[in-house]
């Protein structure tokens, strides 16, 4: 069995990453790192590296103009201001809708378009890295358990049965996602996940506070901000 896996460069993807490669072994897993406008692009960098420490072969797309008209703040092309406070805070605001950095429906089209690229290399599963906690609130409705069991009957139906979808964490927290990572010894010096893209974090977006909280929570330094 093969497996392809949906490669962003930050925690939860390389966590999936290295669960797939002991599960089916690297000879058995490629990767796809998806660039679509996002602000923090170095990400894709980082999905470069994570692929390269494991001896994987990457494969790379570009969907940027499918959200050219997106005023996601994510996005280069948005003049909105990454929030720099919790995704609890934002859901406050938004009165429970889908915050700012979420970016329509992308998760349905990594998805869609990872369908037919491992259908093209023979894979028969498709690993991507969501978790409850991104789920949490509708901030990333494409993140939740729901949107995962619809995905993957799609899939599964559209492939003639030949491919389906797995969210290993989709039922975990960020924690979790970082607990099982250090049990496997993924690279986490490797990968990227602040939303501004800068030269190094910027700590206050959703997902710096997201990231230091989950490895403060495991009682270990994130290994990107050591000798910040």
């Amino acid at each position: 069995m093969k497996a392809l896996v949906l490669l962003s460069g930050g925690v939860d993807s390389a966590t999936c990453l290295g669960l797939a490669i002991k599960n089916y072994g690297a000879e058995n897993v490629i990767a796809l790192a998806v660039y679509y406008g996002q602000k923090h692009s170095r990400e894709l960098d980082a999905a470069g590296k994570v692929a390269e420490y494991y001896g994987i072969k990457l494969k790379k797309l570009d969907l940027a103009l499918i959200f050219a008209d997106s005023d996601c703040s994510l996005l280069q092309g948005s003049d909105q201001e990454i929030p720099q406070e919790s995704y609890a805070a934002q859901l406050e605001k938004t009165g429970g809708a889908p915050v700012s950095t979420y970016v329509p429906f992308r998760n349905g089209l990594f998805l869609s378009s990872a369908a037919s690229i491992a259908l093209a290399n023979d894979c028969s599963v498709i690993y991507y890295g969501a978790h409850s906690d991104d789920a949490a609130g509708n901030a990333y409705p494409d993140c939740s358990s729901d949107f995962n069991d619809a995905m993957n009957r799609a899939i599964f139906l559209g492939s003639g049965q030949q491919l389906r979808v797995e969210a290993p964490f989709v039922s975990m927290t960020k924690a979790d996602v970082v607990r099982t990572g250090l049990e496997l010894g993924v690279p986490y010096e490797l990968t990227w996940s602040c939303y501004e893209g800068g030269d190094k974090p910027c700590g206050v977006c959703g997902t710096c506070r997201d990231r230091a909280e989950a490895f403060r929570l495991n009682g270990v330094t994130d290994p990107a901000m050591k000798g910040e």
